[in-house]
């Protein structure tokens, strides 16, 4: 299948889906933003981010599933992040950078902040709704309900700790699995 490039088209492989943005087919793209944790609207500052650049992208059908990711992820870091001693000054705010990379194929999300206390992501699976019976609102754990929806909408999620404390919310979401799912 010949693909074609024009400013109003996207990059459509033999399965339909699109790849990669028409304005940088080849590299793929990046963007950053840093936020604060105190701003009463840093999860919808970082939601907008995410949602205008895939839409200038072309990956318009990826932006429901990477904004909410985005703001489960900044959402933890308001509500659970305590600054590494190195790392906080007094009266400081907390600093939030999120990371968004697209590649041909993915779409990954970054979001580091400044406390290195691993996330708790869920081991593996839940125990079946049908197993509990009358009970199925015990199967929610007591936490982690942000992480386990992100877990659910992204195709993997890692961290990794910062050179100098802190560390970084990892999460790929397959376009071609996205443009399926949009398309469907």
């Amino acid at each position: 299948m010949e693909v074609q490039y024009s400013k109003h088209t996207a990059n459509v492989s033999a399965t339909g889906a699109p790849h990669r943005s028409v304005h940088d087919p080849a590299n793929g793209h990046f963007r950053a933003l840093t936020l604060f944790a105190e701003s009463p609207d840093c999860a919808k500052a970082a939601r907008d981010m995410v949602g205008s650049y895939l839409r200038t992208w072309e990956l318009g059908h990826a932006g429901d599933a990477a904004q909410l990711v985005v703001s489960e992820l900044i959402g933890n870091v308001v509500h659970h992040a305590v600054p590494d001693d190195c790392l906080a000054r007094p009266g400081a705010g907390r600093r939030i950078d999120v990371a968004l990379m697209t590649w041909p194929e993915v779409l990954v999300i970054g979001v580091s902040d400044e406390d290195s206390t691993p996330p708790e992501l869920a081991p593996g699976e839940f125990v079946s709704p049908e197993l509990a019976g009358d009970f199925s609102e015990a199967l929610l754990p007591d936490r982690g309900r942000g992480l386990l929806i992100i877990q659910r909408l992204a195709d993997a999620v890692w961290w990794s700790p910062g050179t100098n404390g802190g560390k970084t919310v990892w999460c790929r979401l397959d376009l071609d699995r996205l443009w399926a799912e949009y398309s469907a």
